[in-house]
């Protein structure tokens, strides 16, 4: 099974889809991401934040960061092997990267909705992120 490895940039939550205003990148990432892992593609992320010391002991994304800064974020990784940085991936692209069959034009239209768990509901501190 491969591997997609996404190290991301500081964000409030794992996914970055929290708070008032979210980024409808962020939004298409992670339901790209979702469909890659529905195409038997095991998929992990890892948050600046949250696990600044993967970053430390990953040699390629600790180069990243000493050559290009945050800005160099996120690093996309397959098995080992960086496959993009400094800015994320397309769907089709992922496929590509991953060795999945994609067809453009059947991807699913996520709809995005206003935001209820991490950072995003009234009660922010129930959440666990904030």
């Amino acid at each position: 099974m491969k591997t997609v490895t996404v190290y991301d940039p500081a964000m409030c939550c794992s996914t970055g889809i929290c708070g008032a205003e979210v980024d409808q990148t962020l939004v298409t990432f992670a339901a790209d991401l979702d469909w890659l892992k529905s195409q038997g593609v095991d998929v992990k992320r890892i948050n600046l934040s949250q696990e600044p010391a993967e970053f430390a002991a990953n040699e390629v994304v600790k180069s990243v960061l000493q050559n290009d800064g945050v800005e160099g974020l996120p690093v996309i990784i397959l098995d080992g092997v960086r496959q993009s940085s400094g800015r994320y991936p397309a769907r089709g692209e992922l496929a590509e990267m991953a060795g999945v069959r994609f067809e453009a034009g059947t991807s699913e239209v996520v709809a995005q909705e206003q935001s209820t768990g991490c950072c995003g509901g009234d009660d922010k501190a129930a959440s666990g992120c904030c």
